[in-house]
């Protein structure tokens, strides 16, 4: 018995000297080794302590071990992961000597932070995530962009204030609604279909507060490789804010009428937005959006808090409008536009 445990005893001081810079557990049963580049290793136990190992001597022989569904050669309650570069990840399962599952674990490799991030892109702001809100309310959403040959999924989301010492974060069994809760915070994100964003609500958000402390999102994705990097951003949701489409429509031929967006915050005296208006005398009739054309006759801008409405000028074939928050340098909403057809064709039949 003694030669049994100084055996197990020289295993552990190996493989512990060869362990990767850093590991730590991501989610219960999902552990992160933080690798280099350089040779490692880094040891597995199924199920038993040392000390109830000990108590089973030769029988834990009997339990065998799976990488990704393929069996290993490895037996025993320690198994030894051997790493090299980013590879080694996997779903490392261990069974009992009928084939039952005792355990898993899932490597995942975070490679070394100075390497350049792999899976995903920047856009063209050069930010990896990408956040909006639509309104005040506690709403935001974050979005990504794939690298095209390393698509994967979300592995882990932390949201929080930046002052929230101690969090936990947890995922329902979908692997797509998240919670993260502190002492004063309560954070709730769901990963969109598409697996290329995020949306997420702090249920405990006040609106009318004004904003001290940024909000912060921490994103960990993984590719079917089992690599994983994560990608941090914090804001204020002023910073971020971006209004819905404005209403437009027309009263008759010669004047137009705008409102409020309907997701944007309440009262509006209290959340004022400010618009620009923007007259086309080329009406674009071939493309999709005609206020992409920088051929304008006149540009104004209009703050209220009220539905609006314009006189158009002679000779305008369209108009465009957007909005923005009036009281810090937000985002401007995406046009909304209006076409103006066959005006001048009404005026000749009213002259007759």
């Amino acid at each position: 018995m003694n030669l049994f445990v100084l055996s197990i005893l020289c295993v552990f001081l190996q493989v512990s000297c060869l362990n990767p810079s850093s590991h730590w557990t991501l989610l219960p049963n999902i552990l992160v080794l933080e690798v280099d580049g350089s040779q490692a290793q880094q040891p597995l136990s199924c199920m038993e302590s040392p000390e109830e190992l000990v108590k089973r001597g030769n029988q834990s022989q009997d339990i065998f071990w799976k990488k990704n569904g393929v069996e290993e050669a490895q037996r025993g309650n320690l198994y030894v992961v051997q790493l090299e570069e980013s590879l080694g990840g996997g779903n490392y399962t261990c069974h009992s000597k009928d084939g039952s599952l005792l355990n898993y674990t899932v490597v995942l490799i975070q490679e070394d932070q100075t390497e350049m991030s792999k899976i995903l892109v920047k856009s063209d702001k050069e930010d990896y995530l990408n956040c909006s809100a639509h309104n005040y309310n506690g709403e935001f959403r974050c979005s990504w962009t794939w690298h095209r040959s390393r698509v994967g999924k979300v592995a882990f989301i932390k949201a929080r204030w930046v002052s929230d010492d101690i969090i936990q974060c947890s995922v329902d069994t979908s692997d797509r609604r998240w919670m993260c809760s502190s002492g004063h915070s309560n954070f709730s994100c769901s990963v969109d279909s598409s697996g290329h964003g995020i949306s997420c609500l702090e249920q405990q958000h006040c609106p009318y507060a004004e904003e001290t402390q940024n909000i912060h999102i921490t994103v960990y994705v993984r590719t079917e490789h089992f690599l994983v990097e994560h990608y941090s951003k914090h804001f204020l949701l002023s910073e971020i804010v971006k209004p819905d489409k404005v209403r437009i429509g027309k009263v008759n031929t010669t004047v137009i009428e705008w409102g409020y967006p309907s997701s944007w915050s309440s009262p509006f005296s209290y959340f004022p937005l400010t618009f620009q208006i923007t007259q086309l005398r080329n009406g674009c009739k071939r493309c999709d959006n005609p206020c992409a054309d920088s051929k304008h006759s006149k540009t104004s801008i209009v703050h209220s808090t009220d539905i609006c409405q314009l006189q158009v000028r002679r000779k305008v074939k369209a108009v465009c409008v957007r909005a923005k928050d009036a009281l810090c340098n937000s985002q401007w909403s995406d046009w909304s536009h209006v076409r103006l057809k066959n005006r001048k064709n009404k005026r000749q039949q009213n002259k007759k």
